[in-house]
């Protein structure tokens, strides 16, 4: 659930930044770059590593003017010539990264302004969203609080018929989904 919230928002976020999504922000090919996530996801979980996904650092690279897998293959040869170069790179502190995460939220930021602010059932669970990724690290949570934000919103105003099914569904999961840590934590399970 997580994995699959972190492609489609970084797959919506970087689609729209390269002005590639539909008149209803839907990126082109989207089935296939799910497949392909989802594929590299079990090819991990199978070879025993982290799970392989799209990032939304990807976004610098659009805004810079990549537009085909071209820069990814480019990126992916640095990666691994980097590899060898791994123990001289340990030398240089976290903080080398803020410029390149300052860009990529600057990007992600354009983005807001295609949001109804005017309409709270649309901008609190959005402003929610917003907010949650970056301090929780995880668009994935971000995304899920967002959803059961609307939710709960539709609930609140007597308007729980206008939530679609899926809706539902997706909101509920990702309340199971964030209520498993502190379930687990009262169990003392770990």
């Amino acid at each position: 659930l997580a994995d699959f919230f972190d492609t489609m928002g970084t797959m919506v976020a970087i689609g729209a930044e390269a002005g590639l999504n539909d008149e209803e922000g839907v990126p082109p090919r989207s089935e296939a770059i799910l497949l392909v996530d989802s594929v590299g996801a079990m090819a991990g979980g199978a070879a025993s590593v982290s799970s392989n996904t799209s990032y939304i650092e990807s976004a610098s690279g659009v805004g810079e003017g990549a537009r085909t897998g071209l820069a990814s293959v480019v990126t992916g040869v640095m990666f691994l010539l980097a590899t060898f170069l791994a123990p001289l790179v340990s030398v240089v502190p976290y903080e080398a990264a803020t410029p390149a995460l300052v860009v990529v939220g600057f990007l992600m930021m354009q983005q807001v302004k295609d949001i109804d602010w005017d309409d709270i059932e649309i901008a609190l669970p959005a402003f929610l969203t917003i907010i949650l990724m970056p301090f929780t690290y995880s668009i994935a949570v971000g995304i899920g609080a967002g959803f059961v934000l609307y939710v709960l919103i539709k609930i609140i105003k007597g308007k729980a018929r206008q939530v679609h099914p899926l809706m539902w569904i997706t909101a509920a999961l990702f309340l199971l989904y964030f209520a498993i840590d502190p379930v687990k934590s009262v169990l003392g399970v770990s």
